[in-house]
């Protein structure tokens, strides 16, 4: 497997785990991230090796995949983290604009 090669299965991974996070199926993010896992190593192996642009791009388009899937592993918190302040009648705190809050 080559350096691309690796970096192709790593944005495939990336893709498949949007998917499962946006599905909430927690089988397929299991196997989406440990195949993201396992291309990362593979990509690893080339350390040494001064990437083409065509690396540096898809390396670039990796990084913003799993940027996206931060994303939305933040929000899905977040959600929960609110739904779980609404349950235990914990006020949430408010907030304005400029993201301060509001005492």
């Amino acid at each position: 497997m080559t350096r691309r090669d690796a970096l192709i299965q790593v944005i495939e991974s990336l893709h498949a785990e949007i998917a499962a996070l946006k599905a909430n199926d927690v089988v397929a993010l299991e196997a989406a991230t440990h195949a993201k896992l396992t291309g990362i190593d593979s990509v690893a192996l080339y350390d040494g090796e001064a990437p083409s642009r065509e690396v540096k791009e898809l390396a670039a388009e990796a990084h913003r995949l799993n940027e996206t899937c931060r994303i939305y592993v933040n929000l899905m918190a977040a959600n929960v983290r609110r739904r779980l302040q609404l349950l235990s009648g914990e006020a949430a705190p408010a907030y304005r604009p400029g993201g301060y809050a509001i005492a």
